[in-house]
């Protein structure tokens, strides 16, 4: 009964460090691709820039955007649409709204991170002006057109009329040549963006790159851009009390804000007036504002990361070959083999005899034991791999192709239900198992400050 026992203990533990190990190298895979592509710190500046600038301009769709429309139609995930707005007149979401998006149009479109600065934070911020690519840039431009060809038109009506009115031989005024008026004539009929706080692209630095100048002192470059992928809201709450002092006040930096059709206008007047224009109290609802958008954009992440570790779990396991039904079976066999062996030592030759099933032809029964006993099934899991290498202390590393037995375990439908398990497995991650290691094998988690009684 014993014995029993301890063989299904080391089934457990072997599954589990197993499953411990794959989830770990999923893991690994998954936060090398992440930071190699710059994923996080990209999805985070997507929504401080729709959150802070307002959506981009949705004029024209790039060569990647027309790739993805293309391949959304393969599965059901990527029905949903890679933008989250596409009208002309509302723009688009930079962030994106589908896994597609996050791991394709995000890492290799255009980049919403602010560029990188070496220098510290200025003493001094630049006005505020409309992020180039925004809605309210492309807005402000057609006004200033219009202005300006409004003015054109009215300045061409009046020299038609001061001609007509004019008396025969009268001079025209040399001030006023043609296609010219005085700048105070025509001050009223063009927009001064500079009247309302607010400059045209180029003039001065969106919302999102303010914030960006007061965080200038954590960041580091990637690629000439910034690298920052987290934003205590503390800090987040002190730069834009920051940005607002240097505004003019809460209600001016609110107003150019509503002027950009910026969305961050709307939280930011809800705080101000539940803070009754308290200062101190309106710092606390900005950082307990942007705690709970945080925690619903790293939902919103993770919601995405899940496909993208149930793709890559799914390629471990069929990499590695992974069965872990037949995991269970070999251990179990090798305890039995184990036993045999016993017996053999107590029984005499006679009891050799099974074990010749388990060598191979011609190979000596005594190494076959050796070998057997001195690979355990956890070791022989890997073993399945279509590439396996064995060192030799004389020859060194040596390579073998198994594709075509790897290739014979995948398509044997006896197999799937063990890759499924271990999918399924590999799904809860690697501090689950860990977890479970440590309650299995009675170890314990080391605790600071602790003092043996």
């Amino acid at each position: 009964m014993i014995s029993l026992i301890s063989y299904y203990a080391d089934l457990a533990i072997g599954l589990i460090l197993a499953f411990l190990l794959l989830s770990l190298l999923v893991s690994g895979i998954n936060e090398g691709i992440v930071r190699l592509l710059g994923i996080r710190s990209k999805f985070l500046w997507a929504y401080l820039r729709d959150t802070l600038d307002g959506a981009e301009t949705a004029d024209g769709t790039s060569r990647l955007d027309r790739i993805l429309d293309a391949l959304k139609r393969f599965g059901r995930k990527a029905r949903t649409p890679l933008t989250q707005a596409a009208s002309p007149e509302e723009g688009r979401s930079r962030l994106p709204a589908s896994v597609l998006g996050v791991f394709a149009r995000l890492p290799f479109g255009r980049d919403p991170r602010p560029a990188f600065s070496q220098q510290p934070p200025p003493v001094e911020s630049p006005p505020l002006a409309a992020a180039a690519d925004s809605v309210a840039a492309e807005q402000m431009a057609a006004e200033q057109m219009a202005a300006e060809q409004m003015a054109a038109e009215q300045m061409t009506a009046g020299q038609a009329t001061a001609s007509a009115e004019a008396p025969a031989g009268a001079s025209a005024d040399p001030a006023h040549p043609a296609g010219q008026a005085d700048p105070e004539e025509t001050a009223v009929l063009t927009v001064d963006p500079a009247a309302v706080g607010v400059l045209p692209p180029g003039q001065g630095k969106s919302m999102a790159e303010l914030l960006h100048e007061r965080l200038q002192e954590i960041d580091h470059a990637k690629r000439g851009r910034t690298s920052i992928a987290d934003i205590p809201p503390a800090r987040f709450a002190v730069a834009v009390m920051e940005i607002a002092t240097e505004h003019g006040g809460v209600e001016a930096l609110m107003r150019d804000l509503d002027a950009l059709k910026s969305p961050f206008s709307r939280p930011l007047k809800a705080v101000w007036d539940r803070a009754s224009h308290d200062l101190e109290a309106f710092r606390r609802g900005v950082e307990d504002w942007f705690d709970g958008e945080m925690e619903r954009l790293s939902l919103l992440y993770r919601r995405y990361v899940r496909w993208v570790l149930v793709a890559l779990g799914l390629v471990v396991t069929l990499v590695f070959s992974m069965d872990s039904l037949e995991y269970g079976k070999t251990l179990l066999r090798d305890n039995a083999y184990r036993s045999a062996v016993t017996a053999f030592g107590q029984s005499g030759p006679q009891a050799l005899e099974p074990l010749r099933e388990q060598c191979e032809p011609g190979q000596d029964p005594y190494a076959c034991v050796t070998d057997v006993l001195s690979t355990p099934a956890f070791v022989k899991i890997f073993t399945y791999a279509p590439v396996s290498v064995t060192m030799d202390a004389a020859d060194g590393p040596a390579w073998a192709w198994h594709g075509g037995g790897w290739w014979q375990r995948l398509t044997s439908p006896g197999h799937w239900p063990g890759f499924l398990i271990t999918l399924i497995a590999l799904l809860f991650g690697a501090p689950f198992w860990w977890d479970i290691l440590r309650r299995v094998s009675g170890l314990r988690a080391r605790t600071s400050g602790s003092t043996p009684s």
